[in-house]
């Protein structure tokens, strides 16, 4: 299959909050792996498969289920920087 054709991850069965839980940041339900530790691995260059390689708690879905979670927490109305 290829990435063009990759079923969509329902992220709301993967990733979950809990207040005593890396103070409340959405994670990998199950793991103490939270949504922007994927995304900043990502961001310095890791691939996929280092990633799931490195940390073994989490599945191909998971991932992408953190992807998903942070395109969509962005999918608003851009803010100002400055």
């Amino acid at each position: 299959m290829s990435p063009l054709t990759l079923p969509l991850v329902d992220w709301k069965h993967r990733i979950t909050t809990d207040a005593g839980i890396r103070s409340g940041l959405p994670c990998v339900t199950g793991t103490r792996i939270a949504v922007s530790d994927v995304v900043g691995w990502f961001a310095g260059g890791m691939t996929e498969a280092e990633i799931l390689q490195d940390f073994p708690d989490l599945s191909a879905d998971d991932v992408r289920a953190c992807l998903l979670y942070a395109a969509e927490c962005t999918n608003s109305a851009p803010r100002p920087v400055s």
